[in-house]
This record gives structure tokens, C-alpha cells and sequence, in this order.
């Protein structure tokens, strides 16, 4: 028998290399954004990030995964079990080989008139294993079947709950992995250090919540009514009132924020519009909460505007790549000492402008003074 940590690599997303193009990187200077004055929620802090120029893509419309999945335009499925819903055998149409699942693969399909955007860090539920998609991407309207790079985020489990694959959520909430998760999906590209990462979560959120039932499940202990109550309670103040704070930051035009657990600078998404960064507030914001519940840093230190905005501006040179499908998106990723940033570029036609950009600190300085 084949074991599961070995069934269970990521799996290889049908990607090009694509050259490395100095202009395109203009709208993810640091020039172009300001960082605001700090929320704070617990031991949660918020920078809202603005764009100092305007911004190209106000016209241009994406619907979420979380959007797509709901209304039935986006299908996700295990590669084998896709074979009802190809519509054509039409040249260079990638046809999914096989009829059973296969765990370390998931093909998803946008039916929708709108491209679709995916974050890394999404949870995709569903099938015989609950996964995380590893890398931003862009799917073109009415797409042909596309391979998604994923990760598993429950380890142990090759059963079928359900065939209907959806977002995790609950109570009107879907949410992404933390960034303690997230990192190691998207910097580590690692199997081994995403189960890691995600034990480590749920230990640590069943250490805070003592009447959480057991379970390997990332996405179903955070849906567990004691971990639910704490996430809410760590990022409270930005959620309850989400409806108030998304039209304050409207008005002042942020697209994304900096994000600081106990002082500890360890992340940034900032997106093209205000418009997307409402979309996806409550995700990231509970993904952030997560982070603070879970966080093992015993010491919270102050953080500045000015620690903010060293943060966005570190990191802009350095080892890159870049992946991507030609006329449709660019995904480059750039290591810069301990910051390693990721920008997604919309290549369709009449756009060329950053979609999304994640910033995250690969070893935060307050994990290396604990742990060595």
C-alpha cells in the first residue's frame, strides 16, 4: 500500500516559466502605497495600506472562489472524477486521465463570465481530503479544466465525506489557512512543513479552547464552536463593525493591510481595488485572528507606522521567479533575506496591473528570539 504522506505531495500546476519583466513591477514599488494609522484588536494589530497612485484595474471585475462555489459556476472536483464535465475534446484541451480520485490533484473548472481569482491559503473542502491551493492564480471566464496546485491540511484521512467540494465557513465565515500555514504553503512549497504547521495550529488552538474535540481536521477545528468564539473574540473589533470600517477605509482608498501579531510584524496582502480588499476582509481578517490565538511568542513588543512602512519597502530586490500562463496572468516571487514577496499580475486583455501582492516575513525575529 502507497502511504499517504507520500500520496499527498502537492501537485504540479500546469505553469510556464515566464521571463522576468522589470516594468511589469511598477505598481508593487513601495512608492506607490502609505501606510494609515494602526487597528487594534487584542494582540492583533492592522495597518491599512493605500495606493499613493490610481489604481488601473477599478473596471475590472473577478468573482471569488468563495462566490463562484456558491452560486455553482466554479466546480471543483479530484482530477479522476472529471470526466462528465469536459465540455469538449477540442485541441490543446487538457484531459484529465483516469477514473478514481487522486488525492494530491483537484481540477476546478469557472463557468462564470468573470475571471476568477484564487488566493494561496484558500481552503477547498470536500472529496477525500481537505486542502489548501498553494499559489494565487487567475482563471480565465468559461475555462477549460485547470490543475490547481494544492497542499493537504488533514493528514490521515483518504475517506470521501462528501463529493460536493465547497469553502470552509461557518455562520456566514469562510476563512483561509493562518499565516503560520500559509508560509509554508507558499515559501516552503513543502508537504511535510504545511502538516507541521498545521498540527502545531491545532494543538496550539486546542491548548485555548480545552472543550474543542479532537481531530487532524485544520478546516473543522476551526469550525468548532469553542475555536469559532475565540477567532471571533481575537479580531472582534474588526468584524462586528465590518460594514463601518470596510466605507471608512473606502474613503480613504486602502487596498490592504500590514499585519502584526503582538508587535511582530509578519505579513502584508494588498490588492488592486478597495473593492477587493472588502471581499476578502473577514477572510484574511479571521485568518489574522487565528494567528493571534495561536501565536506561541510570548512578548509582545510596540509597533511603529514607520515599522509598517519599513516593512513594505524591504525586500523590493533579490532571487525571483515567475510563473504563469501567457495572456492571462504572471505569479513571480521574490526572496529578499527573511521577506519573500509575491505578486500576481493580471495579463488578460486590457489589463496589465498588480491583482494581488503577499508580503510575508519567512522567520519572524520574535520566533528566532524564542525558539534558538
Amino acid at each position: 500500500m502507497v502511504s499517504l504522506s507520500i500520496l499527498c505531495l502537492f501537485s504540479i500546476s500546469r505553469l510556464t516559466p515566464l521571463p522576468n519583466v522589470s516594468a511589469e513591477k511598477e505598481d508593487s514599488q513601495p512608492s506607490s502605497y502609505k501606510v494609515l494609522q494602526p487597528l487594534k484588536s487584542g494582540d492583533l494589530t492592522i495597518f491599512p495600506v493605500v495606493r499613493s497612485s490610481n489604481a488601473k484595474s477599478a473596471e475590472w471585475q473577478y468573482i471569488t472562489l468563495d462566490e463562484g462555489l456558491k452560486n455553482g459556476e466554479v466546480i471543483v472536483t479530484e482530477a479522476g472524477r472529471m470526466r462528465g464535465l469536459v465540455r469538449s475534446r477540442g485541441p490543446g484541451i487538457w484531459y484529465p486521465p483516469g477514473d478514481g480520485a487522486e488525492v494530491n490533484r483537484l481540477v476546478l473548472i469557472n463557468n462564470s463570465s468573470k475571471p476568477l481569482l484564487l488566493l494561496a491559503g484558500e481552503i477547498v473542502t470536500g472529496g477525500k481530503q481537505d486542502r489548501v491551493i498553494g499559489k494565487d492564480r487567475i482563471v480565465p471566464p468559461q475555462s477549460d479544466p485547470v490543475d490547481l496546485s494544492v497542499f493537504c491540511i488533514e493528514p490521515g484521512r483518504w475517506v470521501q465525506l462528501s463529493d460536493r467540494f465547497g469553502s470552509a465557513g461557518k455562520g456566514g465565515f469562510s476563512f483561509m489557512v493562518q499565516p503560520t500555514v500559509r508560509r509554508q504553503a507558499m515559501v516552503a512549497q513543502d508537504q511535510q512543513k504545511v502538516w507541521a504547521a498545521v498540527g502545531g495550529a491545532i494543538s496550539r488552538m486546542a491548548a485555548t479552547a480545552p472543550s474543542s474535540q479532537e481531530t487532524t481536521s485544520y478546516a473543522r477545528t476551526m469550525q468548532q464552536e469553542d475555536v469559532e468564539r475565540k477567532v471571533d473574540e481575537a479580531g472582534a473589533p474588526l468584524l462586528q463593525s465590518r460594514e463601518q470600517l470596510l466605507a471608512k477605509l473606502r474613503q480613504e482608498h486602502a487596498v490592504g493591510v500590514v499585519v502584526a501579531i503582538r508587535g511582530e510584524i509578519v505579513w502584508a496582502d494588498i490588492f488592486a481595488t478597495p473593492e477587493m480588499l472588502a471581499k476578502y476582509w473577514a477572510k484574511l481578517v479571521r485568518s489574522y485572528a487565528a494567528e493571534a490565538v495561536t501565536s506561541p511568542w510570548q512578548q509582545e513588543v510596540h509597533v511603529t507606522q514607520e515599522d509598517a512602512e519599513r516593512f513594505l519597502s524591504a525586500g523590493q530586490t533579490g532571487q525571483e521567479t515567475s510563473v504563469g500562463e501567457a495572456g492571462i496572468y504572471r505569479y513571480s516571487e521574490t526572496h529578499s533575506g527573511n521577506i519573500t514577496t509575491f505578486v500576481l499580475r493580471s495579463l488578460l486583455p486590457g489589463t496589465s496591473f498588480d491583482v494581488h501582492i503577499s508580503k510575508v516575513k519567512t522567520e519572524p525575529d520574535s520566533f528566532v528570539r524564542i525558539h534558538h
